[in-house]
Formats: structure tokens, C-alpha cells, sequence
């Protein structure tokens, strides 16, 4: 299933450029291609993708699952009828993470 992956809004996408921008370049190029392999297949199998548990909002919106990439997470959500994936935070792990 291929989908297309978007932003849930203009601001969205500009706070998950910024956080993207002042990552180490190498973690960089392994977040894109990370962001780019979601759209062939959002719920990739292994232990860097999970399904999160309760409801973790995310500017009003739901993440569901987390891609891990190193010491950083993408979380995002799959709309599953639009056939997209929803890009909604890139952060790096610590105990607020999920808060």
C-alpha cells in the first residue's frame, strides 16, 4: 500500500522542520529516509515502529504510532481510507516524550 505523506496543518509542519533542522546531519538523512520508507509502508514490523498506547495529542491531533530513529521519535498517525500518513512531531527521546 502505497500513501502519500502529509502534515496536519501549515504550523504543524513548521514546528517538525525546525525541530528536523537542528538535529545532527547525519540523523537527518536517516529521519527522511525513515519518513520516505513510511510511505510504502506505514506500520512497518520490528522494534523502531510502535503502536502507542492511550491517546498521546499532538496539536488536537491523535499520534498512534512512533517511529524510533537513534535517540529521536516521529510521531505520527495513518488515515487509513485517505491512504496518507500523518507526520505530527519529531522529538528527541527523554521522560516528557510522550507527555
Amino acid at each position: 500500500m502505497s500513501c502519500e505523506v502529509v502534515f496536519p496543518s501549515e504550523r504543524v509542519e513548521r514546528v517538525f522542520q525546525k525541530a528536523l533542522e537542528k538535529i545532527p546531519t547525519d540523523y537527518q538523512s536517516a529521519i527522511v529516509q525513515a519518513i520516505r520508507s513510511l510511505s510504502l509502508n506505514p506500520r512497518p514490523q520490528g522494534k523502531r515502529t510502535k503502536r502507542l498506547k492511550g491517546q498521546v495529542i499532538v496539536s488536537e491531533f491523535i499520534a498512534e504510532y512512533r517511529l524510533r530513529v537513534g535517540p529521536y521519535r516521529i510521531l505520527y498517525d495513518v488515515d487509513d481510507q485517505r491512504k496518507k500518513v500523518v507526520l505530527l512531531k519529531l522529538v528527541k527521546r527523554d521522560e516528557r516524550t510522550y507527555d
